[in-house]
């Protein structure tokens, strides 16, 4: 499975590289330095909220309500401004606000034991909601956006570190540590293990609603910050600045290895498919191609994609099955 799926970032890395170069020819200012690295701006906040998906996803739950906890998020981080709390206790309560819709759904799904994709369906629909309602406290009405934020936070998105955008070094950063968690930890192992089979973990003493619980606070968590970034960008807390994030987040998680049946994933892969769908947006904007097409070869790219993976995967357990097969007629004689 580890082979299967260094081949297939691999197989991404590509994809990427072809995109440099069929963009690149036809416009060349695609391949400017300073354009590939603060295009990222415009969609490092797919990615935060990705990469924790695809956890989610890994341990078998699904969390579509990422899009509307971003305008939830940016929303509280709004009015504690607007009431005049420290910005720490303005951000701490953003982020207070994720885990507790993480929480939330966690909660919900594990007491009624409801499918997760209707239960985050439906939050979708209630924190967004949720938001609109908070959004009047302050005289925002409907749509309207909550600013007046101060100088250090709106000029957090537009400031380098390390020569890097800081929204991209927030993605780079917390692409190292779920790697990391994932991976390299007895809570990643256990998350794959959930996944896989539910049963198995239950018998092997794992806490499994724990578990899952975890994934969907930590989901919350990170629409916070992607909320956060949004809204230092743009300069205002709106209730949909996420609404935008919903397919791409999830066309990333799942064209970067993860399985909707759980039990499968790649941090990299998904770090590596958001770099993909979001230069692929750049690239067919600088060619001058519509939004409309731009976003219908988008859902082409994840179904041919993910129909290769598929492929890959099926060729590569036949060919084994054949090996093994040989083996054996060999060792009998």
């Amino acid at each position: 499975m580890k082979r299967f799926f260094l081949r297939w970032e691999m197989a991404l890395f590509v994809m990427l590289v072809a995109e440099f170069a069929i963009f690149g020819a036809i416009n060349p200012r695609f391949l400017n330095l300073s354009n590939l690295l603060y295009s990222t701006s415009d969609f490092a906040q797919i990615g935060i909220v990705a990469l924790p998906l695809t956890i989610v996803i890994i341990a078998g739950g699904i969390d579509v309500s990422f899009a509307s906890t971003i305008g939830l998020c940016a929303i509280i981080f709004g009015i504690a401004n607007f009431f005049g709390l420290p910005l720490p206790l303005c951000i701490v309560a953003a982020l207070g606000a994720g885990a507790i819709a993480g929480l939330f759904n966690a909660g919900i799904i594990h007491l009624s034991r409801i499918q997760p994709l209707v239960v985050t369906l439906g939050s979708l629909y209630l924190f967004s909601g949720a938001a609109t309602v908070l959004s009047g406290v302050v005289g925002a009405g409907g749509y309207e956006g909550i600013g007046n934020f101060p100088d250090s936070f709106t000029g957090f998105a537009y400031i380098e570190l390390a020569g890097l955008p800081a929204p991209f070094v927030v993605l780079l950063i917390e692409a190292v540590i779920l790697f990391v968690i994932l991976h390299f930890s007895r809570f990643g192992r256990s998350v794959f293990l959930c996944g896989l089979s539910e049963h198995a973990a239950r018998y092997s003493g794992l806490p499994i609603r724990t578990i899952q619980t975890m994934t969907y606070v930590m989901t919350g968590v990170f629409a916070g910050i992607a909320g956060l970034v949004l809204s230092a960008y743009f300069g205002s807390a709106r209730v949909d600045l996420g609404t935008a994030t919903l397919l791409p987040a999830i066309t990333a998680a799942v064209l970067g290895g993860a399985s909707i049946y759980g039990g499968q994933g790649s941090i990299i892969g998904t770090f590596l498919a958001t770099l993909v769908i979001g230069y692929l947006q750049q690239g067919l904007q600088m060619s001058g191609v519509p939004s409309q097409i731009s976003s219908a070869l988008s859902g082409a790219l994840l179904v041919v994609a993910v129909a290769l993976r598929h492929g890959s995967a099926l060729l590569t357990s036949f060919v084994a099955a054949r090996i093994m097969a040989t083996n054996r007629k060999r060792a009998a004689s």
